[in-house]
Formats: structure tokens, sequence, C-alpha cells
């Protein structure tokens, strides 16, 4: 099992597997990523499987990179286990109409009948190939010739769950309402991912999958049972109130089991009011890559830290991320409390807060936000920290009424700590700089120079997934399409359009989109705090880039 190693930014590469098919290099990073979580290295964070490389994540802090490689290469070259069990699921699907909108144009093009296409497709034998994009995202191979087809140029800002779609010569299920660049042409009751569950993802490598044909009307049926079942489904971590955002409920198979609302005694907060988008994040939490759950995490990281270092918290911690304009909270219990990040004009009882000083509320004390004055995301960090959802639930937006839980046990370091450097203020033109490739041949020389020269701005479409950004776009010397493997926080894809991309922590964890280059990790921070409109350059990063 031979390799070759790409890196792609300061903590991850990608291994490629040449001088095979593309079956046989799936299969060797599929078995490759196996062996590695039976046998995990020191450092190692994460082993993502891609269409036809493995994508490694690792702690520069505490392994070399090729202290690592060459671990690999020792586990590559042992004796390959027994395979897997093959399991085999029946997956009904309901096609065309409403919830597979694309399917009559794909099937004009190729001059047949949209009944036509979906008999070729849901008459094929596939397998599940890896997992990707999104928590419980099957990538199927077996797609009928004549069947594949491109990715949008400019992808879709909302996938409903369920939607049954085709990108390149992939098949798959979105498990949950993303954003999405395949072509939909049907839609499917069943729940492939359920972070309560053991495993989360219903599908993994090696499965057998078929498709059953079934009318809208059966489709909708099994959904309205389906969320009948979900009510009766634990609430939402963060608040109590019901899963709401999860997109459609599914699979009525998989409801599993969850925890109860807290308890009274370990609420902290009660929200009056939401604000724009207010979420618990943490640090990024790695190792479910191989099923397609992102690391996530606080956008602007080291403010969530300087604030969990001056109220005393371990670097674990979760706090509160405030974006744009925040919420105003009633404090249930006593506690110490510290606003980090970016200046939104926090209020105590009414009265400003300072940035980057702890100060102890008491119960019924009111903490406000209001419109961002500089920077894009603040933090609020509590003694003790946050109770974090589980890993593979969708980012929950915090909504009035919600109560916000204190971690337990509680996330306490001892002491404070100084809380380091504050951050470079925000809401200035921003100079960025990067590290090249890995696709850099599906760029013409023309659209480098571009990159480097033009200035770009921050899109108001941005989110966690994406920092979308205006500005000249970039020629492509070939349709941007490659066959999916792992992202980094601050890589940057190019779509058909030409427009760049910055992946975010709640980014796909698969891409299928050339990419130019990554923003170093030192200036992801500066990109998260960057309000839309703002200007934004990019560099080459210099010698010494990569840490040894």
């Amino acid at each position: 099992m031979n390799f070759e190693t790409r890196d792609v930014s300061e903590s991850s590469f990608l291994a490629k597997f040449p001088e095979t098919s593309g079956e046989d290099a799936n299969r060797s990073a599929v078995a490759l990523a196996d062996r590695l979580a039976r046998k995990p290295p020191r450092g190692l964070l994460d082993a993502i499987p891609g269409a036809t490389t493995l994508f490694v994540f690792f702690d520069p802090g505490i392994v070399e990179r090729e202290k690592l490689v060459r671990r690999l290469r020792l586990l590559a070259e042992e004796p390959g286990t027994a395979p897997r069990e093959t399991r085999r699921f029946r997956i009904p699907v309901a096609y065309g109409g409403d919830f597979g909108p694309d399917l009559s144009v794909l099937a004009s093009q190729r001059g047949i009948s949209a009944e036509e296409l979906a008999r070729r497709h849901a008459g094929a034998d596939y397998t599940v190939a890896f997992l990707g994009f999104s928590p419980g995202f099957a990538y199927l191979t077996g797609l009928p010739p004549g069947l594949s087809a491109p990715r949008r140029d400019s992808p879709r800002t909302r996938v409903p769950a369920g939607s049954l779609a085709i990108g390149g010569d992939y098949t798959a299920i979105y498990p949950a309402e993303t954003p999405g660049g395949w072509m939909l042409i049907g839609r499917s009751p069943v729940r492939l991912f359920d972070p309560v569950a053991h495993p989360p993802a219903l599908l993994r490598p090696g499965d057998r999958v078929f498709f059953q044909p079934v009318t809208d009307e059966e489709l909708r049926a099994r959904i309205a049972e389906n969320m009948a079942l979900e009510r009766t489904r634990r609430p939402r971590l963060l608040s109590g109130r019901s899963l709401r955002s999860l997109g459609s409920p599914l699979n009525t198979d998989r409801t599993g089991e969850g925890s109860a609302p807290p308890a009274s005694e370990d609420v902290l907060f009660e929200t009056l009011t939401a604000g724009l988008f207010t979420s618990v994040q943490g640090p990024p939490r790695f190792g479910m890559g191989a099923s397609g759950v992102a690391a996530g995490g606080a956008m602007d990281l080291p403010a969530l830290e300087r604030g969990n270092a001056i109220v005393g918290n371990a670097g674990g911690a979760a706090g509160l991320e405030i974006t744009l304009s925040g919420p105003e909270l009633l404090l249930t219990t006593d506690a110490l409390l510290c606003v980090t990040g970016a200046d939104l004009d926090a209020r105590w009882n009414g009265s400003p807060v300072t940035i980057g000083a702890a100060f102890p509320a008491k119960a019924g004390d009111r903490i406000s936000f209001r419109y961002a004055a500089a920077g894009m995301r603040a933090y609020l960090c509590v003694q003790g920290g946050l109770a974090l959802p589980l890993p593979g639930e969708p980012v929950a937006r915090l909504a009035k009424g919600d109560s916000i839980a204190r971690a337990r046990p509680p996330a306490l370091a001892g002491p404070s700590v100084p809380p380091g450097a504050a951050p470079v203020p925000p809401g200035r033109d921003l100079a960025l700089s990067v590290l090249p490739g890995p696709q850099p041949s599906f760029f013409s020389a023309g659209a480098m120079d571009v990159f480097f020269s033009a200035t770009y701005r921050v899109s108001p479409d941005s989110d966690r997934r994406g920092i979308r950004l205006e500005g000249p776009p970039l020629e492509l010397t070939q349709p941007p399409d490659i066959p999916p493997e792992g992202t980094a926080l601050g890589s940057i894809q190019v779509p058909a359009n030409g427009l760049p991309i910055v992946l975010g922590p709640d980014r796909p964890v698969t891409g299928g989109y050339a990419k130019i280059a990554t923003v170093v990790a030192s200036d992801w921070p500066l990109l998260a705090q960057a309000l839309p409109g703002t200007a934004i350059r990019f560099r080459p990063a210099g010698p010494g880039a990569f840490l040894a």
C-alpha cells in the first residue's frame, strides 16, 4: 500500500495512492484509516478517507509531520485484515416532482424521460465508498453509465434533509438540511445519522445499498409518522425545547434514546431575546471525521481561549459565540463572566462591560449585547463552562425561551492564568497569508496572478461553514470537480463560478471542488472577525509556514 503525501495546512496533509484505480485507491484509504483507528499514533487527531485519498489531521506541537508519515508507512505495510461484513440496505425513495427538482432536467439532457432515469437509478446496486461532507453522508458508487452529472456552478444554500442526489459519478442522500451543489432527483425518509445512536452513522464503507421507489403519498406518510415519533425524543441539550432544527425527522427504526433536559440547578441563563446567531461553541472536537462529523469549534478560538483563561477554565471549556448582534440573557445563578472577541456593546444590567475583564454577576442579573461596533463575533465565557451538544448535532441557534446549561463536571483549571495578547483590532482591511494548493493545476497562471493581486470582499452570505468572497472570478483550466477529499480549516475552494469560498469550522468534512490555497492558522481569527464588506487580499506564506 504505497502512498505519496501533499501538505494542505500546517497540521494536515493528504495521502494519495498513485498507480492504482480509483476503486483500489479508495479501498487503500479506508483500510489505512481503519488501521489508524485501531492503533492511533500519538498526536494524530483524525484520519478521513476520501474517494482516492486519506486526509490526516495532527497536532504539530505533539508529533512531527515526517515522524507521523513514517508511522503511516509502517501501518500501510502490515498484512491486511479480514474484510468488513457486507450489510445490505433497501432505502425507499420518491423520485422527481417537488422532491427531485433536477430529475427532469437531467433526463432531458440525456434524451430520456424522467421515469426512465428514475428506473435506471433505482435498478442499480450501490456500494458505500466512504462517508464525508456532513454527518452520515455516504458516497455511493455504482451509478449506471450515462447518469453521472456535474455539480452545480454555484451550490444551493439549502438542500432539504433526505434529498437523493447525483454529484459526478456518485449518488447520495443528504442526511440533514445543508447547503449543497449536487443535482437533486428524489427524497427518502431514512435517517442516516443519529447523534445518540452507537454508531451514529447508519451506513459504513463496504455496505450495499438498493433504492425502492415509493409514491409521493407514501413518502409524506412516512415523514409524518417519523415527525410524530421525533416529538417523543429527547429535547435539545441546549434548551429543553423540541428538536425543531434538525431537518425532517427520518428513519423510524433509529429513534434512539437521549438525555433528559438540564436540571434546574444546572441552568445558568434563560434567553429573553435571541439576537442574530448565538450558539454554544468550544474547541474543535476531532475523531469522527470518518462518519462525516466536522470538528467544529469556535470561529475565533483564541478569543474563546482568552475568555476561558480569564475566568479560570480549562482549555476545553465552551462558551457562547455571539454573531453581529447579541441576545439578552437572564442569569439564574451567581457566576463569574467574561466577554472577549468583537465589541458588540455588551451590557451588565444596562452598564457597559469591559472586554477582556471578569465580572461577578448575580442571579437575576441581565447580560445583553447590541450591534457590532468592531469585529464580527463576541464570546461570553462562564466560570465552569457551558454544556456542549453531542458531536454531529447541527449547530443550534439560540432562540427566545432557551435555557443554557452549565458543564457537568465543570471545566475548571484552578487559578486564572494570563490571558495572552489581545487580538489585532478587527474592522480593517486584511492581508492574509496562504499556503499553496492542493490543486494548483486547476488554475491558470492568470488566475494565480488575480488571486494574489485582486481585492476581495467578505460576502453577507458567509457563515460558519464558509466565508464567501466577492470579487474577480478565478479562471479554471478545467471543471473544478475533483474526487471528494478531506478539507481543512481555511481551505479556499473554488466552484465553477470562480468565486473563492474559505472553509470554516462547520465546513463539509469532504469536498469535491478544487482548492487554490489554505489560510494559515495564525491569520484565520482575523477572517473570523471580518464583517461583511471587509476587503481581503492574499499573499503567499513565507518559508517556515509549515511546522517541522
